[in-house]
């Protein structure tokens, strides 16, 4: 048994290692509706390789797409593995890909059953993953949370965005679209980031970087036949950033853990990489990144991990925050591994991290930081007034 199955976990690793069986839970789960608040400040996204990959691994390729809305369903992870594989191997062979499709309409292969064919669980593509963040109010927002119409009209999957006058934030897509959870930076997107370095130099910007995948998972170079762009991986990336000063922070995630890296420039400074743990894994946590002027010819940024607002313990009820609980209840006891190698070390979450300023930042005046936080803290209010 590859999954947990809480109304009946016996039979496989998740009985075996002890986890409860509760009947009711994912009557639960579904019993009423998740009154989500969504989040009271401007938010915005990444592609991550779970939104463009079969598990995070596959090409979504026209084979798998055909079976999402069809009348056969993978059951074990075996199958699934299977299925994606046996997609890969009918894009070169129209003999694999008839004894596939065949092998598939006949029932002959094992762990797939038959469901009823729906033509709505049709897998979205990148286009219509960036156009439903435009199905969204402008308070908090943004409309788009960092794609622009320039994306929907080029396909292009990367953008920047200003969180202040002071601070320019880039957006990018690291995912490889052919195959592997890892990534990469594709030349194209390389280039791009570069130019915009150099601009945000000369406007005397602070720039921070986020992606997906981090240094540690920044070199799957896995291509089609023909494909010939340049594929760049952390060695590379890492030392363009550390050639503009500007660059303070790089935030991503992907390892489901908290780590802190400092990536030094040869000529002194450089930026920290903070990679933050994920929201299934223990310990289920976000961070807080705050960009502090010193008045000393330094930076500070200020990291703070944040638990979710369920009890530490699970209750008897069925709402969501009881069943945030349980969900934290459950990771925190992961048999697979050591749930608290997750958390990282005390370095890699509620830190000060130090930067020399990479320009003269006396002419932000701390009346108009005040401005920016009373419009920023004016902002949130109205929102949760308006959930009230």
């Amino acid at each position: 048994m590859w999954a947990y199955r809480p109304s009946a976990p016996s039979g496989g690793a998740f009985g075996a290692y002890g986890f409860p069986t509760l009947p009711t839970l994912l009557d639960e789960a579904i019993a009423r509706p998740v009154p989500s608040v969504g989040l009271p400040a401007p938010w915005y996204t990444v592609y991550g390789n779970h939104e463009t990959l079969l598990l995070g691994t596959f090409d979504l390729d026209a084979p798998l797409r055909a079976l999402a809305v069809g009348g056969r369903k993978s059951y074990t992870l075996e199958a699934t593995a299977s299925l994606a594989l046996g997609g890969y191997a009918s894009q070169t062979s129209v003999v694999a890909q008839t004894l596939d499709a065949w092998g598939l309409q006949l029932g002959l292969r094992p762990g797939v059953k038959a469901v009823p064919a729906d033509p709505e669980r049709a897998l979205f593509s990148q286009q219509d993953f960036m156009r439903e963040h435009f199905r969204t109010a402008d308070r908090p927002g943004p409309v788009g949370h960092g794609f622009t119409e320039h994306n929907l009209r080029s396909g292009e999957t990367w953008w920047k965005a200003d969180f202040s006058p002071s601070v320019r934030v880039f957006g990018l897509d690291t995912c490889n679209q052919v195959a592997g959870p890892d990534g990469a930076v594709p030349q194209n997107q390389f280039d791009w980031l570069e130019k915009e370095l150099v601009l945000a130099t000369s406007e005397n910007r602070l720039a921070i970087i986020l992606s997906h995948h981090n240094s540690d998972t920044l070199e799957n170079r896995a291509q089609r036949p023909g494909q010939d762009e340049k594929l760049i991986g952390a060695e590379e990336f890492v030392a363009m950033l550390t050639r503009y000063p500007v660059v303070v922070a790089w935030l991503n995630g992907h390892t489901h853990l908290n780590q802190i890296l400092a990536h030094r420039a040869p000529s002194g400074g450089g930026f920290w990489e903070i990679t933050t743990a994920s929201c299934i894994d223990f310990p289920q946590q976000q961070q807080t990144v705050e960009v502090v002027d010193n008045r000393d010819g330094t930076l500070s940024l200020f990291t703070t991990v944040v638990d979710h607002a369920a009890d530490p313990t699970p209750g008897s009820g069925g709402d969501y925050l009881a069943l945030a609980s349980r969900s934290r209840e459950l990771a925190s006891n992961d048999w697979a591994e050591t749930p608290l190698m997750r958390r990282g070390s005390p370095l890699d979450r509620n830190t000060e991290l130090l930067l020399p300023v990479p320009f003269d930042l006396s002419a932000i005046s701390d009346a108009a930081l005040e401005a920016q936080h009373l419009a920023a803290r004016t902002r949130i209010l109205a929102h949760e007034a308006a959930l009230a």
